[in-house]
């Protein structure tokens, strides 16, 4: 029987701009027949994966590049540094051997050439794909095509078994994700505004001849709202892209304290706009992944003494609540961090702190594999 964990997320967002579209203006869907706030799921996983440099070694986590050739000569030269001529034309056979096509990059002249799409590799593999150019190159052997392949199947890092991986030339050497992130959305109607801004050129300024007009001037579209957030993790699926429940466990808990607690980094300067969720809800299912974004589907509406927090967290509640009831899809075990006391959270699970979260869910996650190893 499979195991998902469902993280639900409330947060506030203040006037920021962290996720924009190609004419600068932060993303936005219509949902319910109202136009929301929106965070697409890439711009939340790349900094999930970016938090994951502060919990995990480098060699835990992966690449993520088009100039595969260049990163791999690199680890080359690193370990064999008599190859250095030689490494560029060594990292393409290997490239080459696994039947991904490279091409020459545009406007970049005798540059290393690159994939065709991003290529994500685990560190650990770009590591063993260097040391076995360097061996077949120093015993005169013909690189071997298969143990290429075997190593772009073994000891995947942590990101790559969570968000998986696309190989265009070779479906063979995919890696199908265990996580999928939805799109943050408002649990409300969210308008973009314009922040008209000026800045002063500080010489102009001390001129006595000079006006004291701005150096410079422009507008910054941006928003704010209360979001939902959703991910759900395979975990049989992670165990077997890692090679071993134990391994899935640690990542588990890496991936929950990075989703959590990451922010995307757009505008971030201008902002300041790092908060924390208003109220987080983990469920471990033996059924399937269940959204409680319905819940939002009719906006949540305030008022002059309630503001977005509190009513969207009731909403929630409210959701999950029906959909044990009618479809009766109960979780296993359920856990809430919330920064204040209500029904509502206490309907979500069983009370825990942020800290303690990652262990409760460890253990709760390791009970069930420990009885489906015995039976």
């Amino acid at each position: 029987m499979s195991t998902y964990v469902d993280l639900h997320i409330i947060q506030s967002l203040p006037p920021s701009c962290v996720n924009r579209d190609d004419s600068g203006s932060p993303k936005s869907a219509v949902y319910g027949g109202v136009r929301r706030l929106r965070v697409s799921s890439q711009s939340w996983k790349r900094a999930t994966r970016l938090y994951f440099n502060e919990l995990l070694d480098a060699s835990d986590v992966g690449v993520r590049t088009k100039r595969v050739v260049e990163v791999l000569a690199n680890k080359i030269v690193a370990e064999a540094p008599d190859l250095t001529e030689s490494a560029p034309a060594l990292a393409e056979d290997v490239f080459k051997a696994a039947k991904i096509k490279l091409s020459a990059p545009r406007g970049k002249k005798d540059a290393p050439q690159e994939s065709g799409y991003l290529l994500f590799l685990s560190t650990s593999q770009i590591a063993r794909l260097s040391d076995l150019a360097i061996t077949s190159t120093r015993n005169g052997d013909k690189l071997d095509a298969k143990a290429v392949k075997k190593i772009f199947k073994e000891a995947h890092a942590v990101d790559v078994s969570l968000f998986g991986r696309m190989v265009a030339d070779d479906t063979d050497l995919n890696v199908d994700a265990a996580c999928q992130v939805a799109h943050a959305i408002s649990t409300h109607a969210a308008e973009n505004e314009y922040d008209f801004f000026t800045a002063v050129d500080d010489a102009k300024s001390r001129s006595e001849e000079e006006d004291a007009g701005a150096g410079m001037m422009g507008t910054v579209e941006f928003s704010s709202a209360t979001m939902y957030r959703y991910a759900t993790v395979n975990f049989d699926l992670l165990a077997e892209n890692l090679g071993n429940s134990e391994a899935a466990l640690r990542a588990l808990e890496v991936f929950v304290k990075g989703f959590c607690l990451s922010m995307p980094t757009g505008k971030q300067n201008t902002f300041a706009n790092r908060t924390v969720p208003e109220a987080i809800a983990v469920s471990v299912r033996d059924d399937q992944p269940v959204s409680l974004v319905g819940a939002f589907e009719q906006p949540v509406r305030t008022d002059e003494t309630r503001g977005y927090l509190g009513r969207s967290i009731e909403a929630l509640a409210e959701h999950a609540r029906a959909v044990e009831s009618t479809y009766g899809l109960r979780p296993v075990a359920s856990f809430v961090v919330s920064l204040k006391d209500s029904d509502a959270v206490a309907s979500l699970g069983e009370r825990v702190s942020f800290a303690d979260l990652p262990g409760r869910l460890r253990e709760s996650v390791a009970a069930r594999v420990t009885d489906e190893e015995q039976s």
